[in-house]
């Protein structure tokens, strides 16, 4: 398989003139004409399942429906809607959400959902609507997954966007329960019960026929969309609720502490607590892991490449016996205490840790087991695995038996000596990047350890003694993977061009098969798209202010960068 160059950007950070105050599937088609013309063979993109209320696109509603926040609204893009409509919408939204570095959800999402009623309201009404049969089409084929989902979302709507459905009336919580109540809506008022429902399936075939639209468009310029698998789904999710049994909802995966964190004192002391139920592995395989197949074979329509967020929870995960919402209460406690206060659970590993030769050939036996599964429901789309972190060390050479490709990092691999990895014995089945969604840009991250080790020579203290050597060694990582001048006195430059270009084209020459940027690392940003363990108001709002001039010029650098280093130039 050719070598290809690939960009990270999510979706909602584009920019376009016209869009409603987020990036859209129009923004997201003009970035894959980019990437045509200057030889990105593919877009890496985060999740694009519907957000629950925290916006966070890895704690969707659902592992199928697509969030309607990314419709673009145009005349011609979205039927039943006016030029008239969508220039309202930018009045009520004002400026000021508009031009907005960072996405405003509440107001965007109100405002685009209100165009979606307007729609949704005329395609009823139209007594001639050649759309009809399309829309019925589509209502059957994805009726597996999309009936769940309406109903689910009429719950919402009734019992308040806020409450998770083990807060909704007790009468409502479980499926039968909710489906007794919607049966009761229905003899009560059939038809506007009816119309809610279509409602919400109305929505939904919009969004896959905007997303299948780009997706037959990039396919036609070369150009793949990769999408994201994140590893769990959310406990407020449709899936949760009516796949119960394969899910254990009194169990939340996560991570162990893998170190000190200023941000967040609570990953620092048990690790990270992602709120998702884990998985019931043996209840999935027992049914041919149809939860699975499903997942796939809608996500596989859109992408052609996709990634599994934290793949090591296939072999073995990190549990939490108590949802994040009780995180604080266990914060500056012993684990004795913490026991006492949880009726004697702790966190720990599922199902084994890797403390025995037994316990990692279970592990892996596992993980191999689930993958097939999945390397199955995929078909002919390529997977990358997201590897990082604690990575026990029967899981790469697992991984290369099943051909999926794992993440490689320079600046965080180096040999026991300290010396760093290079480019040129990366598996050529590997993922090769700087960075991920979670973590600092190329530039931000060399000049947060510059400035780390510079501040200690000046002001030299205990604590910033490991600090500062920790970011020399990221430093000396980077310089000698890309051949830039060590400094003997570790006084290290400013981050400038030519230690950018030379960076990238030391990633572009390496042998993996991927070559990954962050658009923040392309274009010489400081922003960051997401911090782990934190919930401030700039986790996944990233709106790009990239000027036409800045794309093109770096755009033709990269063009050059690819052809001299023999990578994918789509025709």
């Amino acid at each position: 398989m050719k070598k290809t160059t690939g960009l990270l950007i999510p979706a909602f950070s584009t920019r376009r003139e016209g869009d409603l105050g987020i990036g859209d599937v129009l923004g997201m088609r003009r970035w894959v004409d980019w990437a045509a013309q200057y030889g990105v063979g593919f877009l890496q993109l985060l999740p694009i399942n519907e957000n629950g209320t925290d916006e966070s696109p890895y704690s969707g509603i659902s592992s199928i429906a697509l969030d309607p926040i990314y419709l673009a609204f145009e005349e011609g893009e979205l039927p039943y809607i006016t030029h008239a409509d969508t220039e309202a919408a930018r009045m009520d939204l004002g400026e000021k959400v508009l031009e907005s570095h960072h996405v405003d959800y509440p107001v965007v999402r109100a405002a685009k959902m209100a165009l979606l009623e307007i729609s949704y309201m005329r395609f009823r009404s139209d007594e001639d609507n050649a759309l009809a049969v399309e829309f019925a089409k589509f209502h059957t084929q994805h009726q597996e997954w999309l009936s769940d989902y309406c109903i689910f979302k009429l719950l919402i709507e009734i019992h308040g966007s806020h409450l998770t459905w083990d807060e909704w009336p007790e009468a409502c919580q479980s499926q039968h329960g909710a489906l007794a109540f919607v049966a009761e809506l229905r003899k009560k008022d059939p038809e506007a019960t009816a119309a809610r429902l279509e409602y919400f399936a109305y929505v939904q075939w919009l969004c896959f026929r905007q997303w299948l639209a780009l997706r037959a468009h990039a396919d036609s310029v070369g150009v793949k969309l990769m999408g994201d698998i994140p590893i769990g789904v959310a406990f407020h999710s449709a899936d949760v609720f009516f796949y119960r049994s394969s899910f254990h909802t009194d169990w939340f995966g996560g991570t162990a502490p893998e170190g000190y964190s200023a941000e967040n004192p609570f990953i620092h002391e048990w690790g990270q607590n992602w709120g998702v139920p884990l998985y019931n592995w043996d209840a999935m395989a027992a049914d041919g892991f149809t939860w699975w197949r499903s997942r796939l074979r809608h996500l596989t329509e859109i992408f052609g490449m996709f990634r599994i967020d934290h793949i090591l929870g296939f072999y073995r995960i990190y549990g939490f016996p108590w949802h994040p919402r009780r995180n604080h209460e266990f914060l500056g406690i012993d684990h004795e205490k913490a026991a006492e206060m949880n009726g004697g659970l702790l966190p720990r590993w599922f199902d084994h840790p890797d403390h025995t030769d037994d316990q990692k050939a279970c592990n892996r036996a596992g993980g191999d087991f689930r993958l097939r599964a999945i390397l199955d429901a995929a078909g002919d789309a390529e997977i990358i695995a997201e590897d990082l972190g604690w990575v026990p060390e029967y899981v790469r050479p697992h991984l290369a038996e099943l051909g999926i490709a794992g993440y490689r990092i320079p600046h965080w691999d180096s040999y026991e000596d300290g010396s760093p990895v290079m480019g040129d014995v990366f598996p050529e089945n590997s993922f090769a990047s700087y960075s991920t969604h979670d973590h600092d840009s190329l530039c931000a991250t060399w000049e947060t350890c510059r400035l780390t080790v510079e501040n200690h020579r000046l002001h030299p203290t205990e604590q910033s003694h490991w600090t500062a050597q920790s970011s020399t060694h990221a430093l000396r990582l980077l310089a000698g993977f890309s051949d830039i001048h060590i400094p003997v006195d570790n006084r290290w430059p400013h981050y400038s061009e030519s230690i950018h270009w030379c960076l990238i084209k030391s990633l572009l020459e390496s042998n993996s098969r991927y070559a990954v940027l962050m658009v923040t690392d392309l274009f010489i940003l400081r922003d960051r798209i997401n911090t782990p363990g934190t919930s401030g108001n700039k986790n996944w709002r990233l709106r790009l202010d990239i000027a036409l001039e800045t794309m093109k010029k770096n755009g033709k650098l990269l063009s050059n960068l690819i052809q001299l280093t023999k990578r994918h130039h789509p025709k």
